[in-house]
Parts: C-alpha cells; structure tokens; sequence
C-alpha cells in the first residue's frame, strides 16, 4: 500500500474511534441546564408545569419568578398560544385552561397593595350617613345565563366566527370557561381568555357554511341552538359570510 493510503485510513479509524468515545464511552451529559435552552417541546412542557402550579396555589409571585427563567418570554401571548396549541394537539383540557388563566392573570398586571390612612376620630354629627351601595360580586357555583345573541357582519374576518363573551356578576371577564359545540357531525370545545388582545372573557369557534351548531357554556343549563352562517352584504363588494356574538352573564 501507498503511504497515502495508510494516511487515510490512520485518518478514518481515529475519527471512528472517537467518535466511539464520545458517543457510547464517556457521551456528554447535561447537569442543569437552563429552561431558556430547552428543546422546543421541552420548553413547552415546562412552561405548562408552571402553570399548573399556579392554578393550585394561585400564587402570582412565584409564577411571576418562574417565568423570568425564560428572558425572550412574552407571557401574555405566548402562553395564550401554547394553550391554544396544547388544545389542538390532544392534550387535557386541564392544561390548556391552566395556561389559559395565567395568562390572564399575567395580562391584568401586579395587584396595587392599599395604604391605610391615617386614623381620624370622628365628630359627633347627628346628620346620617348614607349606606354604601355594595357592588355585585361573582357568586361561586351560580349559573351562567344567555344575556344576548346577535347576529354580526364584519368583512374584516377572514372566516365566519361564533364569538363568546363571558362575564361574571361584577361584570368582569371570566377566563378559562369551557364551551362546548356540537353540530350533526361532530362536537368540540374551546376557551374563554385564549386570545387576550381581544378580551380575557373571550373565545371563538370557526364556522363552516351550511353547518348548524348547538353550543353550551359550562355551568350553564341553556344551550344556544340553530347557530349557522347567514349572509352579509357590503355596498360595492360581494357577500360574505357573517357571525354570531353571543354574551353570557352570570347570575348575581
């Protein structure tokens, strides 16, 4: 043989014995890794661990730290798609509401903590004092009613909608309600407070033309049937396909 042929194979066997080495002998491990250098679908998992942990103990400060583990977060919208993610590719429903209401949760902004002023003794004053109005607060366990149903016409979707509005007694939005959609071919369901940017109370579901849905929001005992596309005209443009608004409050 050549000399450059020893060469080549002197060559080939040391690059194979390394990587022998390095791949089945002595393979590199990773001992505490940061969460930020995850692989995707690990990132993923962690950030939903999270915030499971957070719809158990609702403490906004540790989630708060947790989330600062990864610096090129943006909570509100990126834990708002992964839920809507999560959704779609199968996994509990559980999870995706979680990271659903931490996301909301982020979106409201740190809670202010009140200073007490300064005690004063009052004067005497036989004048009376009116009584407070008490504002209306969510009522646990109290049923969700249809407030009101119309139909929209909006050119700006790109695709006919049922949207879904959910209020409390107080009238504040209510994240992470389950609804559910059946039609004569199948069902599905999705939540309030994925979408953020359009309200923490709101959801939406996709319609198909000539479809007629039936949708139920959960605790409430009212399903809202004959939900189907109707057409919309616009001066100078052609039809199109219009939407559904439907609003549902909360018994105080």
């Amino acid at each position: 043989m050549s000399r450059r042929l020893f060469l080549i194979l002197g060559f080939g066997l040391g690059v194979a014995g390394g990587l022998y080495y390095a791949w089945l002998v002595s393979p590199v491990e990773y001992v505490d890794t940061a969460p930020e250098s995850l692989r995707a679908d690990f990132r993923a998992d962690y950030l939903a661990l999270i915030a499971s942990a957070y719809a158990g103990d609702e403490d906004l400060v540790r989630a708060r730290i947790r989330l600062a583990l990864f610096p090129d977060l943006d909570p509100t919208t990126d834990l708002a798609a992964l839920a809507q993610q999560r959704l779609a590719a199968g996994f509990a429903d559980t999870e995706a509401s979680a990271l659903a209401q931490l996301a909301s949760a982020l979106s409201r902004g740190p809670s202010r903590t009140l200073v007490p002023t300064p005690s004063v003794s009052p004067t005497p004053s036989n004048t009376p004092r009116p009584t407070p109005t008490r504002r209306p607060t969510a009522t646990p366990g109290a049923a969700f009613l249809l407030a009101s149903r119309q139909k929209i016409c909006d050119p700006l979707l790109s695709q006919p909608l049922i949207q879904v509005v959910v209020m409390d007694a107080a009238q504040e939005p209510v994240p992470g309600r389950e609804i559910s959609v059946v039609w004569n071919t199948g069902q599905d369901h999705f939540f309030t407070g994925l979408k953020p940017e359009l309200g923490l109370g709101y959801g939406d579901f996709a319609m198909t033309e000539a479809v007629s849905y039936t949708l139920q929001l959960a605790d409430s005992l009212q399903p809202v049937t004959d939900l189907a596309t109707h057409e919309c005209e616009a001066e100078g443009e052609d039809p199109y396909l219009g939407s559904w608004l439907l609003e549902f409050e909360q018994s105080p």
